[in-house]
Order: structure tokens, then C-alpha cells, then sequence
């Protein structure tokens, strides 16, 4: 069996995320330690205990959905399961693309935690809040969804871009509102099953995030980058990466380009891989990938029975 793991992104936070897994096991409540220290703060509290407005929040959200991923491989690999010789590609959606890195050893946890803390703070201070939108298309093609975007853009003299493309025929768009929900229109039109805006604070993964991505540029640059020990399949380009400058350059292109999940599934799939692991909390990827493609075995890991029953089935 050929194995990648695969790390969730926003959206997939909830009250109460990880704190079983402290509870149970020693590593896990170390894990979530270093990250309270790295960021001078408890966002551990905020996790178990919420309130739910304030762990929603770009900046929280981003750091605590890591820590529970890491807490799971920390746990793994106390448990004799290494990354490193268990797994052949390691992947994220947005910002699990900084947890597949750290769990493939690029950065330290503590580095980890204050990237995604400066991604989320700059995320959110890039474009003011009600100036952006991004909107759920299901049902249309890509070709479609990217002729619709750009009638929108073309009429509204705004930014409208396919930001996510998260397969089983969903397609995430990202903008000015004005011409985000101009493409919603244009794409029930078109005969979309579903255009759905979204509740979200920024038009993330759009051009309009070129301020964060200038500041992801100047964090990157003050942080220690290691080769990974396992290759990191990047959003942006649907390849590994191993290259130093080659991961710093496509973590300030994710920012304002395009999270091509779809693609990656179906690379993995090329690839040989036949079982996909989601490390951290909630199954999204998991349902996305059995949408993807039917064929790879898809798990998800975010609490101690399942990681239980994982190693058994491992052994």
C-alpha cells in the first residue's frame, strides 16, 4: 500500500478540536504547549473551550487547525509510525500545506504556529472587511466557472478568480464582492446546480491578497526552511517540492493563486498511491477525495480511536 497524507483546511475548526487527543496522549499535549509558547498565548483554551466567533477568527483558525494535525503525527510517530519511512507524499488544502511541511520537518512547530498566525493576521488585514466575497459554484466545469469570472470582472471592473478547485464538481470563487456576486448570478444562469455565497472574512486566494503574500514573502525569509523529509505536493503547481527557495516561493504563490485540490487528488492517484490519510480534525478532504476518485482508500485521523484503529490496520 502506497501512502500519502493530506491536512485539512479552514472551515474544518471546531470547539473542542484536539482536546481528546490531550487527554490522552503526552505528545499531543506537548504539541499544543509549544504552540500556546510560540504564539504567547492560550489558543489551547480558545480551541477546547472556544467561544466559537473568536476560533473562527483567520488568525486562530489557521494555528489551531495545525496543532491538531501535528498533534496526530506527533502521536503516530511516538507510536513507531514515521513519516518518513511510512509515507510517499505529504499534501495540504491552504493552509495545511504549512502542516504538511512541518510534519515533513520544513519548519518547526514553533515557526509553523507564528507563520500561520502572521498568514492569518495579514490574510484578513489585505482587503477590508465587505469589500471581498467568495461564492460556492456547483455543477459547472471549470471552463465555465473561469468564462463566468472573467464576464464578472469584465463588468464590474473587479477581481474574480477561481480560488478553489476542491473536485467532485465544486468550484470556489474569490473577489470583489461586487463582481463575486455578479458571477453567482452569471452562473445559475449558466445552469449551475448551486451558487452559494460563503460566510467568510477576506476573498482569500485571489489577487486581491497581494499584501499578504508580500508579507509571507518577508516571514518566510526569517525562518529556517529545511528539506523535507517526505515530499510536499504544492497547491499551486500540483508537484513536489524539496528545494528550500522552491517552498518559500510556492507558500507566497498560494496566497493569491488558485488551491488545486482536484488535480492533486488525481495526482496521488497517478502517482501510485492508493491510500489517503487526512491527519487533523474533521473529513473533508476525505469526502472530497472519494468524490475525486472512487479508487484510493481514503481515512481520516483526528482523535485516539482512530488512531488506534489506524496502527492496527497499518501494523
Amino acid at each position: 500500500m502506497t501512502t500519502a497524507f493530506t491536512f485539512p483546511g479552514q472551515g474544518s475548526q471546531v470547539v473542542g478540536m484536539g482536546r481528546e487527543l490531550a487527554e490522552t496522549f503526552a505528545e499531543a499535549r506537548d504539541v499544543f504547549a509549544e504552540v500556546d509558547e510560540a504564539l504567547g498565548e492560550k489558543l489551547s483554551t480558545i480551541m477546547w473551550d472556544g467561544p466559537e466567533e473568536a476560533l473562527t477568527l483567520t488568525a486562530n483558525a489557521q494555528p489551531a487547525l495545525m496543532a491538531v494535525s501535528m498533534a496526530v503525527v506527533r502521536v503516530l510517530e511516538a507510536q513507531g509510525y514515521r513519516l518518513a519511512d511510512e509515507v510517499s507524499y505529504v499534501a495540504g488544502h491552504s493552509l495545511g500545506e504549512y502542516s504538511a511541511h512541518c510534519a515533513a520537518g520544513t519548519f518547526s512547530l514553533a515557526d509553523t504556529a507564528r507563520l500561520l498566525r502572521i498568514r492569518g493576521n495579514a490574510m484578513q488585514a489585505a482587503v477590508p472587511v465587505g469589500e471581498g466575497a467568495m461564492a460556492a459554484i456547483i455543477g459547472l466545469d471549470q471552463a465555465d466557472v473561469e468564462a463566468v469570472c472573467d464576464a464578472a470582472a469584465g463588468e464590474s471592473g473587479g477581481v474574480c478568480q477561481i480560488a478553489n478547485d476542491n473536485g467532485g464538481g465544486q468550484l470556489v470563487i474569490s473577489g470583489s464582492k461586487a463582481a463575486v456576486e455578479r458571477a453567482a448570478e452569471l452562473a445559475s444562469e449558466k445552469g449551475a446546480k448551486r451558487a452559494l455565497m460563503l460566510p467568510v472574512s477576506a476573498p482569500f486566494h485571489s489577487a486581491l491578497m497581494g499584501p499578504a503574500a508580500d508579507a509571507m514573502r518577508e516571514a518566510l525569509a526569517e525562518v529556517a526552511i529545511n528539506r523535507p523529509s517526505v515530499p510536499v505536493v504544492a497547491n499551486v503547481t500540483v508537484a513536489p517540492v524539496t528545494e528550500p527557495e522552491d517552498i518559500a516561493a510556492r507558500l507566497v504563490e498560494q496566497v493569491t493563486g488558485q488551491v488545486r485540490w482536484r488535480e492533486t487528488v488525481a495526482w496521488f492517484a497517478d502517482s501510485g498511491v492508493t491510500q489517503l490519510v487526512e491527519a487533523g480534525t474533521g473529513k473533508v478532504l476525505t469526502g472530497l477525495a472519494r468524490r475525486i476518485d472512487k479508487t484510493l482508500a481514503g481515512v481520516a485521523i483526528g482523535a485516539p480511536a482512530d488512531i488506534e484503529a489506524f496502527l492496527q490496520a497499518n501494523a
